[in-house]
């Protein structure tokens, strides 16, 4: 299978249990922990505060997958400003690079603008973090100026309209 078909096989579906202790996986220490989730994140976790710290009772997650179930990212989404916030994007380490990113941002941004009734995206990133930033770009974000203190120091605020 080339790679173009591969990516259209891609589903979003909710986590299960099996999805939350492979993404537990990925993260080898806490610098790496916080980079993804922020600063309201216990270090070290178990399965049980992980689920916790994700807010799955309310925030929407999901799980990307393949045709085999591999689960290949992972991503979140809200109501922030009006907008379609998404946040917790993660890809597998062993699946960066190869377009699902990009699978990820366009299946987020389509179901979560539809389901919450709003016309733009928004995310959060660190500056630091230059491969999400060339990412979010290359699926049309842009920095914007933040209407309130960022809630994360070294912050970039990013929309997509």
């Amino acid at each position: 299978m080339r790679m173009s078909e591969y990516l259209t096989t891609m589903q979003l579906i909710e986590p299960c249990p099996s999805h939350i202790e492979n993404l537990m996986a990925w993260f080898s220490c806490e610098h790496e922990l916080k980079d993804w989730t922020g600063p309201n994140f216990r270090y070290p976790y178990d399965f049980v505060s992980f689920c916790a710290d994700l807010n799955l009772d309310s925030v929407k997650a999901f799980s990307l997958v393949d045709d085999k179930s591999n689960l290949l990212a992972f991503g979140q989404y809200y109501l922030r400003l009006n907008r379609c916030h998404l946040a917790r994007l993660v890809v597998n380490p062993n699946f960066r690079g190869k377009g699902i990113a990009k699978v990820l941002l366009m299946k987020l941004s389509e179901l979560g603008t539809a389901e919450l009734k709003v016309n733009a995206c928004s995310l959060f990133v660190l500056k630091h973090n230059t491969s999400a930033i060339k990412a979010y770009e290359k699926f049309g974000f842009s920095e914007s100026e933040y209407p309130d203190k960022l809630p994360i120091d070294n912050c970039i605020y990013m929309i997509n309209s």
